[in-house]
């Protein structure tokens, strides 16, 4: 039996899981099945249930999950050793200062740099710091962010990218690649902010970016999720991709729209399906 969670991909048997928690009939289920699908916004007891009670499980979640928020996505590219711009991890404010005193002067790390906290996808809590007064500003909300039980951020090298970015994107075995094209007075290059699809530039460099994403794949499992690559402009087609996040729970405007993506979805998981059974 093929049991699915995902709304927009059909099994045998299906389950509507949204805003709700873990049932005995869901276990239940999980352990009737031969394959389970999950939806992208799978919480962590459905997964690991999956996981648990069933041998095959789509999509791989487990860096997900055991590397969470955007510090844990940075443990893991270090870990993997991808390429990434230089990154400093931080689980609360208190800590920083000394940080600070004992370390901000490093060439790694000068103003302006890039400031993200732990959560937040598509250029959501994600800042330019330009000075100390910048600074301070991100650190206030770090703080009262904290009082409602909210922690962790990242500072991180801004690579000059000239206002683009490479997304790619995995649906199962397949990669797919585009540019996201920002306004000059713009940080964030996302649709929200007005940014453009461009397919066509640069060939090599989106050829560069795929290779990479394949690879950090095949070592970590990861079969579906958006990919963001950053290129330094000052290194034209010499440059090398640098690994910035990864997107779960990605935008489809890239793939064609919501239509287009779930077409391409549903294919990977058929043939997901056909390589189990051969």
């Amino acid at each position: 039996m093929v049991l699915s969670f995902h709304p927009c991909v059909n099994g045998d048997k299906n389950i509507v899981f949204a805003g709700r928690s873990l049932k005995d009939s869901d276990v239940a289920a999980i352990k009737k099945a031969y394959a389970t699908i999950l939806p992208q916004g799978c919480k962590k007891e459905l997964y690991e249930a999956a996981k648990v009670y069933c041998d095959n499980v789509f999509p791989n979640y487990d860096a997900m999950f055991c590397y969470p928020g955007k510090t844990g996505q940075s443990r893991l590219f270090k870990e993997k050793g991808a390429l990434c711009p230089a990154t400093y991890t931080f689980s609360k404010t208190d800590i920083f200062p000394d940080f600070y005193k004992k370390d901000f002067s490093s060439q790694l790390l000068k103003f302006p740099f890039v400031f993200k906290f732990d959560w937040g996808g598509e250029g959501e809590n994600v800042f330019k710091v330009d000075s100390v007064d910048d600074l301070e500003r991100v650190l206030k909300k770090a703080t009262l962010y904290e009082t409602t039980g909210q922690y962790g951020f990242l500072i991180q090298r801004l690579i000059d990218s000239g206002n683009r970015v490479l997304r790619v994107v995995v649906i199962g075995k397949r990669f797919y690649s585009y540019w996201r094209l920002g306004k000059d007075d713009e940080f964030i290059t996302n649709f929200a902010s007005g940014a453009v699809i461009d397919k066509e530039s640069d060939k090599m460099l989106m050829q560069k970016a795929c290779s990479s994403a394949k690879l950090f794949c095949k070592e970590t499992g990861i079969n579906l999720a958006g990919f963001d690559f950053l290129f330094s402009k000052e290194e034209g087609n010499e440059a090398m991709p640098y690994i910035i996040e990864i997107n779960y729970f990605f935008g489809r405007n890239g793939l064609g729209g919501s239509t287009a993506y779930y077409k391409l979805l549903n294919a990977e998981i058929d043939q997901w399906l056909e390589d189990l059974n051969n």
